[in-house]
């Protein structure tokens, strides 16, 4: 007897229909076929387990279980689910007249019970998309998925449950999320806040401004002075997700597993913050099986690299591809994926190797040269995708011991909702386009005029200070961002000075 089920497989973020096709017949053996990977080829011993484990029993006959389309290589243990109940179909100990109606995964306990998968949003996303009833997964992915409308998820604990809903002795309600709900009720939740920190109002500015506009930013400073403690914060003041944006962020942890059993959407920008020791794999993206790096992780929200010259230089030389596209794609021989990675990257370093380069009160024990050996780590096309550099100075102790309370990430955030919204008007005809850090060259010509003595301001800053070629579209581009902040329809010399301000990595004066 022939049975077919239905699952799903990821690609990038996006998942596509699998068919598994069972056909019992004369003989003893059992054959998997459809470029299965190992552990697809070790389901059957898991499956036999778990049927005897459930009171059921696996036929002694010859099996043969093809995974369509055949051509396309299946990997993990997603599909010991919709196997056995295809191979419990096919030997009639279940009805068999609506399976074909569902989308089936689950990866199968030796006892029977349901451990929970990948990618089970896009999954959810294409069931819907090719118009099946509903989605039977386990139980700890079943929120997850039922962030999709129009269609059942039910989620199930162990494989005599699923058993008892297709022989009709026991139909459980579908899982229901009211997504809209779900994401207003989270969207502040936020731990931190910018009211924590004492002192540094020039940071918070520089933070602020690199919210408003999606500016990277770098945090040059001695150890201790905040630079760790505000980026944490930098989240609290980007504006809130939109549903669209949720959206995107929650499939791309999904596809990496990320998502707990409580969650269903994020509704918090991520922040993620990798160990200096991260390889470029890791970072980017990619393997054998193509999984999201830390970038696509990032999404939507916040990369942070602490101690940047630490980081083994290739891994941060794959970065510079997807800083300007923001996508990250992966080639491979017989495929090809792509994960979105629209980021904000913000960065800190220590001046130099002993950390005190610069510093008010402490000397710096480094050699000659140390310092400019220190920052050459980085290179000139990394620093040129950073828009602002940033000095940190230690706080002083009537700072950190005073009472005056500090401005709270709300208030901050609010000017940066306005400013992104005065952006967001300018961009309205580019669907790609939201705020001014994705502005092309061209755009920059004809959005960021400045009149001649602004012209001459630039002039004279490239010239005095030292400061390059490459520098000059980036403060374009975050004086418009301070214009925007000020609500201000011209560049004026003021926001063009403060963007001037935040070059300091390309004074040739810097490093000494």
């Amino acid at each position: 007897m022939l049975v077919k089920t239905f699952g799903g497989t990821v690609f990038g973020v996006n998942a596509l229909t699998i068919t598994i096709e069972v056909s019992i017949g004369a003989g003893n053996k059992y054959h998997i076929v459809g470029l299965p990977d190992n552990a697809i080829k070790e389901s059957l011993r898991r499956i036999e387990s778990a049927l005897q484990s459930s009171g059921l029993r696996m036929p002694r006959q010859k099996i043969v279980i093809n995974m369509a389309p055949a051509d396309i290589r299946k990997e993990g243990s997603a599909y010991d689910l919709p196997i056995a109940i295809a191979i419990l179909a096919a030997s009639s100990q279940i009805e068999s007249a609506d399976i074909g109606e569902f989308f089936i995964m689950g990866e199968l306990s030796l006892d029977g019970g349901l451990q929970p998968v990948k990618g089970a949003l896009p999954i959810s996303i294409q069931a819907r998309a090719a118009g099946f009833k509903g989605f039977i997964l386990p139980r700890d992915n079943s929120r997850e998925a039922a962030i999709v409308s129009d269609i059942q998820v039910y989620g199930m604990q162990n494989l005599t449950e699923v058993v008892a809903f297709f022989n009709g002795a026991k139909k459980p309600e579908p899982v229901i999320v009211n997504t809209r709900d779900e994401f207003l009720n989270k969207v502040n939740s936020y731990e931190q806040d910018f009211s924590d920190v004492k002192g540094q109002q020039n940071i918070k500015r520089a933070l602020e401004i690199a919210a408003a506009g999606g500016h990277n930013l770098i945090l040059i400073g001695p150890p201790g002075a905040g630079k760790t403690m505000l980026a944490k914060r930098l989240p609290t003041i980007l504006p809130p997700l939109s549903l669209q944006e949720a959206l995107e962020t929650t499939k791309i942890h999904s596809v990496a597993g990320k998502l707990s059993a409580a969650d269903s959407l994020m509704t918090e920008r991520p922040y993620r913050s990798p160990h200096h020791t991260i390889s470029d794999m890791a970072l980017v993206g990619g393997g054998i099986n193509p999984q999201p790096g830390e970038i696509s992780l990032a999404h939507n929200g916040v990369l942070f690299l602490d101690e940047l010259p630490e980081f083994k230089r290739s891994v941060l030389e794959v970065m510079r591809q997807p800083l300007e596209d923001r996508q990250v794609i992966i080639s491979r021989s017989k495929l090809s994926v792509e994960y979105p990675a629209s980021f904000m990257l913000i960065a800190s370093m220590n001046p130099c190797p002993c950390g005190f380069y610069n510093h008010p009160e402490k000397d710096c024990i480094c050699a000659p040269g140390m310092v400019q050996k220190y920052l050459s780590k980085i290179s000139g096309p990394l620093l040129d995708r950073i828009d602002l550099h940033v000095e940190v100075t230690p706080v002083q102790f009537n700072e950190l011991t005073s009472c005056v309370e500090e401005e709270k990430s709300a208030s901050i955030r609010q000017r940066v909702i306005q400013a992104r919204a005065v952006q967001s008007e300018r961009f309205k005809q580019n669907n790609s386009l939201h705020y001014n850090a994705q502005m092309s060259p061209n755009m920059v010509r004809t959005i960021c005029q400045v009149n001649d003595r602004g012209q001459a301001l630039i002039k004279t800053a490239m010239e005095k200070l030292g400061l390059s070629a490459r520098a000059y579209d980036r403060i374009l581009k975050v004086s418009r961002t301070i214009a925007d902040l000020a609500q201000a329809e011209a560049i004026e010399l003021e926001h063009l000075a403060e963007a001037i301000h935040y070059r300091s990595l390309d004074r040739d004066s810097w490093a000494g």
